[in-house]
C-alpha cells in the first residue's frame, strides 16, 4: 500500500528564470501575483529586492535571477512573483520570487527525478531536489525549503530592526 503511495505523481510549477526551466512543488506556491512596485530595504543583500504588501503583511521579495546567478533579463508582461510557503507546519514563512514566467504545472513521478550533476552545475546542489526531462529540455526541481532557508531571512529581518 505505501509503495502504490510513493508511485503517486506529485504536481510541480514550471517557470522560466532566464533561459532556465525550473518547478517547484505546488505544496509550496501558495499565489502568483503580477509584478507590483517593490519598497527596497536599505542594506539588503543584492538578491532582496525588498518587501510589497500581501493583503496587509509585509512579504519580503527576492530576485530569483540573482540568487542562481542568471543574467538579467528586462521584466516582460509575462515577469511575475510566485509566493511560497517555506518552513515545517508549526512555523512558516511567505516568501516571494521574481521569476520570468510560470509555464505550466506538471505531474511528475519520483522515479522520474534524476539527482542533480555533481559537477558543473552552476547552482548550489542543495538548493536541487532533482532533474526531470519534459519533452526537450531539463526541469531543475528546486528544494524550496533549502533555497529560501529560514535563517537567511532571520538575518534579513535583524537588518529591517
Amino acid at each position: 500500500m505505501s509503495s502504490a503511495k510513493h508511485n503517486e505523481p506529485a504536481s510541480f510549477l514550471s517557470f522560466r528564470i532566464g533561459t532556465e526551466l525550473f518547478g517547484a512543488s505546488v505544496k509550496n506556491v501558495i499565489s502568483i501575483l503580477e509584478m507590483t512596485k517593490i519598497t527596497k530595504v536599505p542594506k539588503a543583500p543584492e538578491y532582496m529586492k525588498g518587501v510589497l504588501n500581501l493583503r496587509g503583511n509585509v512579504l519580503p521579495v527576492i530576485d530569483a535571477r540573482i540568487k542562481f546567478q542568471i543574467d538579467n533579463t528586462a521584466i516582460t508582461e509575462n515577469t511575475c512573483i510566485l509566493v511560497m510557503q517555506i518552513g515545517g507546519k508549526s512555523e512558516s514563512l511567505l516568501i516571494g520570487a521574481i521569476v520570468d514566467s510560470v509555464q505550466e504545472v506538471l505531474q511528475i513521478n519520483e522515479d522520474d527525478i534524476q539527482p542533480p550533476p555533481s559537477i558543473g552545475a552552476n547552482y548550489q546542489n542543495q538548493f536541487i531536489h532533482g532533474m526531470v526531462k519534459s519533452k526537450d529540455e531539463f526541469i531543475m526541481l528546486l528544494n524550496v525549503n533549502k533555497l529560501f532557508s529560514e535563517e537567511s531571512f532571520l538575518e534579513q529581518q535583524e537588518i529591517q530592526t
